[in-house]
C-alpha cells in the first residue's frame, strides 16, 4: 500500500514489476487494451469468484517510464482499511508480492531512475520536520546536490588523468615539477578544495535542518529553567513554582525556529540533594547534557555566575557548544544583551517577559549554521558529511605528496571514491541494505 494505514477517501496499491497489463485484466475483468499508459480508467476489482469487492481507477505507467523504471500499476480504492486489505491480497493471489521497506525506491536506484542521494532525499521529503527541510529536501531530489559532487568528481578525474598519463608514459621524461607547473596542479586542488568546504558548509546546515539540534537547559534550581522553555514553546508546558526541585525528569519540547528543529530538554536543577526521586532525575540530567549539541547554563542575573554556578560549569563536556543566559534581568533591572567572557557567550534576557528571547533564538541559528534562512542548504545525512570530510582529508594529502605523482594520484583515486559513495557510484551493498531498510513500505 503506498497510503499509510487507516481510514480515507482513497487508497493506493502500487505494484511495480513485469507483464502488468495481464494482472490488471484479471483484477478487473477487462480486457488489456482498456489501459492506455498514463490515462487513468475506472474498473471494477473482483475477487477470484467475479464478485466485485470496490470500485476505483486503474493508472498504468509502461516502463521505462515510471518512478521504478519497470511497469507499475497504481491501483486507487476506497480508503477503508478491510478494502485495502481485500486489494493487497487480491494482487498477491494473481502472483505479487509484498513489497520489502524501500523497495520501490531501491529499484529506481538499480534501475538508473535516482542515484542513492536522491533516493535518500525520498524518505526526507517525507519525513520533512519543517517547510524549510521538505524545500532543500526537494532541491537534493531534483539532482541540485548529486550535481554538485559530479562536478567535483569530474574535476578530480581530469586532474587523474593528467598525472597518470604521467606515471604510464615514464618514457617521456617528463619531470614532475614540470608537469605539475604545466597543469597548474596545486591551483587546481585548491579549487576543487574549496569546492568540497563549500558543500560541506551547505550539507552541514541541511544536517541540522533534517534532524534538528538537541538544546539542554541545565543550571542551578530556580533560576528560570522551565520558565525558558515555556516562552520559547509558546505555551505552559513545565510546571513552574518556587519550590526548589520541582521539575524530577527531563521534559522535551520540539519548535521552529526560521525551519530549524529546536529540541529544548528541561532538565532537573543540579544541586546536592537527600532526595531519591530528585537524585535520579539530577543523574539524567547529566546524561542528557553528554548528548546535547547546545547547552544553556541559566543563571540569575540578579546574582551573575557564582561559585556553585562556576562548579556546574567546569563539569560540562568541552565538546559541547554553551551558552550561559542570565535570566531574570527584569527582576535585576538590567536591559537584555549579548555579551561575550572570558570566551563564553553570555545572554541577558528575561523568561518571564520575553525579553531578550529574540538573541538567544538568534544565538541558536548561529550555533546551528543557519545563514541565508537556509535557502541554499542541502538535506544531508552523517554519511554524506563523512565522505565529504574523508575526500577533504584525501586532497589536502594529495598536495603534500605532489612531489611523489604515485602517492598523490593515489590520494586523488581516495577522494574520488569517497565522493562516489554519496550518489552510490562506488558503494557496498550492506550500505545499501541499511539505507533503503529504513524506508517505509510502499516507497
Amino acid at each position: 500500500m503506498a497510503t499509510p494505514p487507516g481510514k480515507g477517501g482513497v487508497g493506493i496499491v502500487r505494484v511495480s514489476g513485469r507483464h502488468l497489463l495481464g494482472l490488471a485484466s484479471r483484477l478487473t475483468g477487462k480486457p488489456e487494451s482498456a489501459f492506455p499508459p498514463r490515462k487513468a480508467i475506472l474498473a471494477n476489482f473482483c475477487a477470484e469468484d467475479g464478485s466485485v469487492f470496490d470500485q476505483g481507477l486503474v493508472l498504468y505507467f509502461p516502463a521505462p517510464h515510471s518512478f521504478t523504471g519497470e511497469e507499475v500499476l497504481e491501483l486507487s480504492g476506497h480508503g477503508g482499511p478491510v478494502v485495502m486489505q481485500m486489494l493487497l491480497a487480491r494482487c498477491c493471489a494473481l502472483g505479487c508480492r509484498l513489497a520489502k521497506p524501500g523497495e520501490f525506491s531501491y529499484r529506481a536506484f538499480l534501475n538508473g531512475k535516482i542515484d542513492l542521494a536522491q533516493a535518500e532525499a525520498v524518505a526526507d521529503l517525507i519525513d520533512a520536520a519543517s517547510q524549510q527541510a521538505a524545500r532543500s529536501a526537494m532541491r537534493s531530489l531534483s539532482g541540485e546536490f548529486s550535481r554538485a559532487v559530479h562536478e567535483i568528481v569530474e574535476r578530480l578525474i581530469a586532474l587523474r588523468a593528467l598525472i597518470e598519463a604521467s606515471l604510464d608514459f615514464p618514457d617521456e621524461e617528463i619531470e614532475a615539477e614540470e608537469l605539475l607547473a604545466a597543469i597548474d596542479a596545486r591551483a587546481q586542488l585548491a579549487e576543487i578544495g574549496a569546492a568540497i568546504e563549500r558543500l560541506i558548509r551547505r550539507a552541514r546546515q541541511g544536517a541540522v535542518l533534517r534532524t534538528g539540534l538537541h538544546v539542554v537547559l541545565a543550571g542551578l534550581p530556580n533560576v528560570g529553567k522551565s520558565s525558558l522553555l515555556n516562552r520559547l514553546a509558546g505555551e505552559e508546558r513545565a510546571i513552574v513554582t518556587e519550590i526548589a526541585g520541582t521539575t524530577r525528569d527531563a521534559l522535551r519540547e520540539t519548535i521552529t525556529v526560521e525551519g530549524i528543529p529546536l529540541h529544548i530538554i528541561d532538565t532537573a536543577g543540579l544541586r546536592e540533594t537527600d532526595d531519591a526521586v530528585e537524585k535520579i532525575g539530577i543523574e539524567r540530567t547529566w546524561r542528557e547534557i553528554e548528548r546535547a549539541d547546545v547547552v544553556l547554563q541559566i543563571v540569575d542575573a540578579r546574582t551573575g555566575v557564582t561559585p556553585a554556578d562556576h562548579a556546574i560549569a567546569v563539569r560540562l563536556p568541552t565538546s559541547v557548544e554553551r551558552i550561559v543566559v542570565e535570566n531574570k534581568c527584569d527582576l535585576a533591572g538590567i536591559a537584555p544583551a549579548r555579551r561575550e567572557r572570558d570566551g563564553r557567550v553570555h545572554l541577558v534576557l528575561s523568561a518571564k517577559t520575553g525579553a531578550g528571547v529574540e538573541l538567544l533564538q538568534a544565538e541558536l541559528l548561529r550555533v546551528a549554521g543557519f545563514t541565508s534562512h537556509g535557502e541554499d542548504a542541502i538535506l544531508a545525512r552523517e554519511r554524506h558529511l563523512a565522505a565529504l570530510a574523508r575526500a577533504a582529508v584525501c586532497l589536502a594529502r594529495a598536495a603534500d605528496e605532489l612531489a611523489r605523482l604515485e602517492l598523490a594520484a593515489e590520494e586523488l583515486r581516495l577522494a574520488q571514491e569517497a565522493l562516489s559513495e554519496i550518489t552510490g557510484e562506488y558503494t557496498s551493498d550492506d550500505l545499501l541494505g541499511e539505507i533503503f531498510g529504513r524506508f517505509c513500505i510502499g516507497k
